[in-house]
């Protein structure tokens, strides 16, 4: 079958040397399987997405010459598919509501005398609102109580095999461990879904057959693996590059103002020359 890839950049700036470096990444694996390479939106935080830097991100990659097939898929316009996922969890026990906000549950966790972290970097989610009655939470959401949605971890690995679960990276089978995660939120209370549930749906929607994506999205992966069981989505390839660094050693990211393509295009730079600086 031929490779379907994707680019799925978040349009809350303009793109910078690693987007670039991803995104050739994805599109050469794809045009050398002779596949598809798509292009996708992933604008779900409402505060921080602009429609600016998405028709920007269009335009860096159209000048780079790395061209999409299809429409670009744009994740604010499918709430709706990404709120049946989350009903179709908690529908089955694997997701339940939690009505705890963010210094409630680091109060719970330093009063407890120990802060886990999770393996996105958080604390550890303590299970406050695990053992809620459907009853009591449906009565609650009813009234307009603030709430997040959560997988139940325990209930998931039951439902999904954990020892069957696996993925290939660059060819070779690795063993998925989602645990670590806990009872991550799959939907905030100002962003519908997270972006957990919504990759994992898209890819399945647009078959994805190879994720290219930087190396600090592994663990992510484990994850994903387990929402793909429990949908009965396919768990396509894995290719997980490293990341792209700065001159002093810093992570590119737009939030610390790394250079970006649009800068580099109001320079006059070539573009043989951005994708050498991408180290392609």
């Amino acid at each position: 079958m031929a490779v379907v890839t994707r680019f799925a950049p978040s349009p809350t700036g303009y793109l910078h040397l690693g987007h670039v470096h991803a995104a050739f990444v994805a599109w050469d694996a794809a045009r050398r399987g002779g596949g598809r390479f798509l292009v996708r939106l992933e604008d779900i935080d409402p505060l921080r997405c602009r429609a600016e830097f998405a028709a920007a991100a269009l335009q860096d990659l159209a000048w780079l010459g790395l061209h999409w097939d299809g429409d670009v898929r744009q994740q604010s316009e499918h709430f709706s598919e990404y709120r049946r996922v989350l009903l179709d969890l908690a529908g089955r026990g694997l997701a339940y509501p939690c009505f705890c906000s963010r210094a409630a549950i680091a109060r719970e966790v330093a009063a407890a005398g120990a802060a886990p972290h999770g393996a996105d970097g958080g604390i550890l989610y303590p299970g406050t609102c695990r053992g809620v009655a459907p009853g009591e939470w449906a009565a609650r959401i009813a009234r307009g109580d603030a709430h997040a949605w959560r997988l139940d971890m325990a209930a998931a690995l039951d439902a999904a095999g954990r020892p069957a679960m696996r993925f290939r990276e660059h060819g070779a089978w690795v063993a998925a461990d989602p645990a670590p995660f806990g009872d991550v939120v799959l939907g905030r209370r100002d962003v519908p879904a997270s972006y957990h549930l919504c990759v994992t749906h898209d890819d399945a929607v647009q078959d994805v057959s190879l994720v290219t994506r930087a190396e600090d999205l592994l663990p992510a992966t484990h994850l994903h693996v387990l929402l793909q069981r429990l949908m009965g989505w396919p768990t396509p390839d894995y290719a997980h590059h490293p990341m792209l660094f700065g001159a002093g050693g810093e992570r590119l990211s737009k939030r610390d103002g790394s250079v970006s393509v649009r800068e580099l295009r109001a320079r006059g730079m070539a573009v043989a020359d951005v994708l050498r600086m991408a180290r392609l």
